[in-house]
């Protein structure tokens, strides 16, 4: 299988990944990675010197010097034939108790984020541009392993998630889709300025594209249009305030960007079933 097919593993967070173990290993000329079937967790690779051969299933790789991989939990891993060269190489074994999917193209895949979940992507295989990074942070996991275990756990947790944040955003800025990049930084443009009206020219004027081509890019990724997801997240800003503060409903309708209180209220109504009065009320202690 040609090693720059595009393979991409999304996780919805919360809940993050979590970091399991990890090591480092020198194979010497006739070793192999080792035989075995449904090993429950993910094996995240990284080479740092000679040539790793690894499959899963029918697909295998040869990973040379700052090349990556991530196997699944759930599929057959072997060796298609022994290293013939000293090879150095790390293992990180991670999990997730949340959703995860494996998809040939992003866009092909179901799971996407939405206004407070996260898809994190990471590619399956990744010459990554800048592997000094990864060496660093990976000699820092494997450095945390002999401290107290308290310690250790924190710090390896917290350096196993500045790794996967690296994958995620190296891969997005260098080998993302467009519609995928062009529609969560319309996304994150939204949420930034949820408080004004943001017309779709101004999204253009805002992103340097075409408000036609932001919409399309919207829809592919998060099956509606900007000015639905504005709605929608400008909604979900209200509930919480609704909430959290004693706020008048037109003060609410203020804050969240509608410019009259009556249509914040039909809106409101149209997407709960409840006025934003009754939603308030029926979080109250004594629903007064």
């Amino acid at each position: 299988m040609s090693q720059t097919s595009t393979r991409i593993l999304t996780f919805l967070a919360p809940p993050l990944p979590y970091f399991i173990e990890s090591n480092r290993v020198c194979y010497h000329p006739g070793a192999e990675h080792p035989n075995r079937s449904n090993l429950g967790v993910f094996d995240l690779l990284f080479v740092h010197s000679g040539t790793l051969h690894v499959a899963e299933e029918r697909r295998s790789w040869s990973l040379g010097p700052g090349q990556m991989l991530i196997l699944r939990p759930d599929r057959w891993h072997y060796s298609p034939k022994p290293c013939d060269e000293t090879t150095v190489f790390d293992w990180v074994h991670f999990q997730t108790a949340g959703e995860w999917e494996e998809s040939d193209y992003v866009n092909s895949g179901t799971l996407h984020g939405d206004y407070y979940v996260y898809a994190i992507r990471l590619p399956k295989f990744l010459q990554l541009a800048y592997p000094e990074q990864a060496k660093e942070i990976l000699a820092k996991m494997h450095e945390a392993a002999h401290a107290s275990s308290h310690a250790s756990f924190w710090e390896r947790q917290q350096l196993f998630l500045h790794l996967i944040e690296m994958l995620d955003e190296g891969w997005r800025n260098d080998s993302a889709p467009t519609s995928v990049g062009v529609a969560e930084r319309a996304a994150a443009f939204m949420k930034m300025n949820y408080r004004n009206p943001v017309t779709n020219k101004e999204l253009g004027q805002g992103l340097g594209l075409h408000p036609n081509y932001i919409a399309r890019c919207m829809v592919e990724v998060y099956g509606c249009t900007p000015q639905q997801y504005m709605l929608l997240y400008r909604l979900d800003q209200a509930k919480l305030l609704l909430l959290k503060t004693d706020w008048p409903i037109a003060r609410i309708a203020s804050e969240t960007g509608f410019r009259q209180t009556p249509h914040f209220s039909r809106c409101f109504s149209e997407r709960t079933g409840l006025s934003p009065l009754q939603y308030r009320k029926q979080y109250t202690r004594d629903g007064s």
